[in-house]
Parts: C-alpha cells; structure tokens; sequence
C-alpha cells in the first residue's frame, strides 16, 4: 500500500473563525472533517508546521521549512500533499519546482477557497482527488506524476505554469500557456503527454535563494524618476519587468534600464497579459532587447520571480543566468 505524506502549512482549506476572522488552525481538526480518508486505497500520514500561516506571510524561509519535510521524509512516502493557501500557491509551487532537481514522486499543492469546516467547501474534493492523482502508477510502479504541481477544481497544473486569476471561484488557477496535467470528472484523465520526467532520478535539493529583486510592472504614464529609483535600490540584482503586450515599454525610460543593465543588474521581460509571450514583434520591444534586456518568452510572473530567486541565490554569473533565464529548467517556458 502506497504512502501519502500531507504537509499542512495554513491556508483557508484549515481556517476556522475566531473574533470574527478566519486564522489557520490545525491538521487533526482538518482531516476530521473528511471521515471518509480511513477508507483510502494508502496510509495517509500528516505533519504539520509548528505554526501554520495565512499564505500572504510566505517567504523563502517558509519554502526551505517545506522542502526540509519533504526531503527528510522522501525515501519514506511515495508522494507529497502540500496544503497551502491559494494567495500565494503559484508562487510557492514555483519555488519548490526550481528548490528540487530530478524530482521522482508527486509533490501537490492543493488548498481551497471556503474552509473544509463549511458545508459548500471545495476542499474535501481538491484533497482527495490529490491523493488520488499522488497514487497514480506507471506500469513500472513508479509515479506517474514526478513534479510539483497544483490541483484546484477539477484540474491538475504544472505548477510553475499556473497563476491565481480569481478570488471567488472555485475554479481559481489557469494555466494560460500551458496544458492541463489532468482533468478529474467521473474519470481521472491524465494527460500523460504533458508531464514532465527528469533526465536523472538523483533528487538535489536547492534551498539558497536570492531576494534580491524587484518587479516593475509599467504603467502608461510612470514616471522617470519612479523607474530610476527602483533601478537604483542598494544591492538590487534583477528586475522583472512587466511590459505591455508583447514586450513592449515606452522609450522614455530606456536610459535607465540601460544605465541598470551597464551596471550588472538583469532586467527580466515579461509581458502583464495572461496569456502569450514576449516577441519583440515592434520596435519598441526591440528596443529593450537591444539594450541586454531578457526575454521571459511565455513565462508568468511567479516563476520569472522564483527562478531569478534560485539562480542569483546559486552563485551563477550573470551570463550565465542570462542563458538559463531563457532555457526550460523545469519545464517552466515552452
């Protein structure tokens, strides 16, 4: 019998009300709510931080706390269930994608947007299609699902592909340049062709990571001296921009950029639309990438953030982040 681990580090999916708001409380309160886990086809094992949070209070500290669970305990459970609160779920499914190298078991994050205590949760169906898609086998008995990845609502993500677009729906996530993993109806229908397996099966664990950035998201009319001083932040490293359309910003702050860029700083474009990438099709966008600016192709914001995150905290040069801001490290851009 498979071994399921759920990590419970907060989110609504656990809330309950005191004083009138909702604040994480705790996982046996949680799983309580959902009896029918004792008939599970797997051992179903929890662990919890020793104080779960509301996701908006995430941080890099926060993801090392998660990536040690899992890495203490991965010779020892066939899969991981992340239960986390949906605000900042992309960007910590990201994170984790870049923190582990040649991954080999299911790790899921999964929350929901109604506490489970609720009679209409979304809750009790993300968990459980969770662990049924972590169980899920290759005919070699190895798992089927070798990534992070989020589930919400029926869905299965990669999760360094998704991003959250509503804060009312249950059907919160979208992918918008990638396909779904799998879809869960009265059947589980995993898309085998758009999973993703490491080239080695020796995991490696990066925990350094740089926050040393910033984004810049432009707006008609910013101003010159809003730009410039974001470019001239103390110890700044990289700035993901993000530019209209295609890739495109005015011309009337290209002198910054440039000045940034002389001065080592490496500027990240990623357009603000949800779906589509960076092309450079006009001229102004040409224009940045005259001046050195990186092209995010199809990227989203929450992964250009993270992989900056892990490539500045790993000591790589900057030609060298350079390249691999453009390569699919963990099947991150097409």
């Amino acid at each position: 019998m498979q071994k399921i681990l759920i990590i419970y580090t907060g989110g609504t999916i656990g809330m309950i009300k005191q004083n009138g708001v909702l604040v994480p409380f705790n996982i046996e309160n949680l799983l309580s709510k959902i009896p029918l886990l004792s008939e599970f086809p797997a051992e179903i094992f929890t662990v919890s931080l020793d104080k779960p949070i509301d996701s908006s209070n995430a941080n890099i500290d926060f993801w090392i706390k998660i990536v040690d669970i899992i890495s203490i305990n991965y010779e020892n459970y066939d899969g991981f269930i992340i239960l986390h609160g949906s605000d900042t779920m992309a960007y910590t499914a990201s994170a984790l994608s870049f923190m582990f190298a040649n991954l080999t078991k299911p790790v899921i994050l999964t929350g929901s947007q109604l506490p489970i205590g609720l009679i209409r949760t979304d809750g009790r169906e993300n968990l459980i299609a969770s662990l049924e898609l972590a169980c899920k086998t290759k005919n070699d008995e190895k798992a089927l699902i070798q990534e992070v990845c989020i589930y919400f609502e029926s869905k299965l993500f990669r999760g360094n592909r998704t991003t959250k677009y509503s804060a009312e729906k249950f059907d919160a996530f979208f992918s918008p340049n990638f396909p779904l993993l799998a879809k869960v109806g009265t059947k589980i229908d995993i898309k085998v062709e758009n999973l993703l397996y490491p080239e080695k099966e020796n995991i490696k664990i990066h925990k350094n990571f740089s926050s040393d950035i910033v984004i810049l998201k432009l707006f008609p009319g910013i101003s010159r001296n809003t730009v410039k001083a974001i470019t001239e932040i103390p110890e700044l490293k990289g700035i993901i921009l993000e530019t209209f359309g295609a890739g495109n910003a005015p011309e009337d702050i290209l002198d910054f950029l440039k000045i940034a860029i002389d001065n080592g700083i490496i500027i990240f474009n990623v357009t603000q639309c949800m779906n589509g990438k960076v092309e450079n099709i006009y001229a102004v966008g040409e224009n940045l990438a005259n001046i050195g600016v990186v092209s995010g192709k199809d990227i989203t914001t929450e992964a250009a953030l993270t992989k900056m995150m892990y490539l500045f905290g790993n000591n790589f040069s900057n030609n060298e982040i350079k390249k691999l801001l453009q390569q699919s490290l963990r099947g991150e851009i097409s």
